[in-house]
């Protein structure tokens, strides 16, 4: 019976690992294939985009949609400053997360127990948006990089990560350095964060896409068109003709025929190249960083 059972337990897990690989594999062709056909048809020739016949690869490849874009001045101005707006939130989020989880992982702070709730109450409930658009237009921040930063400056779901890993951090060297003399802002600088570099770059990397990807908050704060951070143009040029005609109107003076399915799928691709060149960095700590700071605690 006992042999039975093993026989069955073994067959049992080859299917389970089949059946997970093939729901990986169909996720992961879900995610990619769109991206392959976006690449293809920006570097497809415009009579292969008119004809329809780009698939997954460039058939007349070119480069007119990228001089295009990359000769743009718009772009390339909202590009530098969403990266400056990234750098900006990034710093601003940690540094605001790190100082609201650090006293939290103590298990003897006190008054914990009446502040947990408050916070935890910010992660299901929010003032909404038209509130939040007249406390900005009072502070006078409307229009300003500020507009986009404050309003994100923490995530409770990210500082009980944060939290959750600190606190999984032996009490030991807390106790060593106490007995030492350090204080709280050594302890925290000299051997909390420097423990911790897995889950700050998970993280950071959560806030720099959430940061990146966002459009809405740039669509209603910011009204002055030479401050558009680079997902308002994206979103323009996509849905918007008069958006998309004034970028075709870049390739039209450098005299060669451009395709508006080729234009905005050049400039998609133009939109995700910090992100591909930052995520490889930190991949390594992405997946150990979520693993322990989701587990532990």
């Amino acid at each position: 019976m006992s042999r039975k059972n093993k026989i069955r337990d073994s067959v049992a897990d080859r299917v389970f690992q089949v059946v997970v690989v093939v729901i990986v594999t169909i996720i992961t062709l879900t995610c990619i294939l769109p991206i392959i056909n976006i690449l293809a048809s920006s570097l497809s020739s415009a009579n292969a985009n008119n004809a329809n016949a780009v698939t997954f690869w460039p058939i007349e490849i070119t480069l007119d949609a990228y001089k295009s874009v990359v000769t743009n001045g718009a772009l390339i101005r909202s590009m530098f400053f969403s990266i400056y707006i990234t750098i900006l939130t990034v710093a601003i989020t940690l540094v605001m997360t790190i100082l609201c989880a650090y006293p939290l992982s103590h298990r003897d702070l006190v008054g914990k127990s009446i502040l947990w709730p408050f916070i935890m109450f910010t992660m299901y409930f929010g003032g909404g948006m038209i509130p939040s658009y007249l406390l900005l237009n009072s502070l006078k921040l409307l229009n300003t990089e500020w507009c986009l930063v404050l309003p994100g400056a923490i995530s409770t779901y990210n500082m009980i990560l944060m939290r959750t890993y600190f606190s999984s951090i032996p009490d030991a060297l807390r106790e060593s350095a106490t007995i030492d003399g350090a204080n709280d802002f050594v302890t925290l600088t000299r051997i909390m964060l420097p423990l911790s570099k897995s889950m700050l770059a998970t993280i950071a990397l959560f806030y720099a896409v959430g940061r990146w990807n966002a459009v809405t908050d740039g669509m209603i704060y910011i009204n002055e068109p030479e401050k558009y951070i680079l997902q308002v143009r994206l979103k323009n040029i996509i849905l918007n003709a008069q958006g998309l005609d004034e970028l075709m109107a870049e390739g039209a003076n450098m005299e060669f025929s451009l395709n508006t399915t080729q234009m905005r799928c050049a400039t998609l691709m133009f939109s995700l190249i910090p992100v591909l060149i930052v995520y490889p960095f930190l991949q390594k700590y992405f997946v150990k960083g979520v693993m322990i700071g989701s587990v532990k605690g």
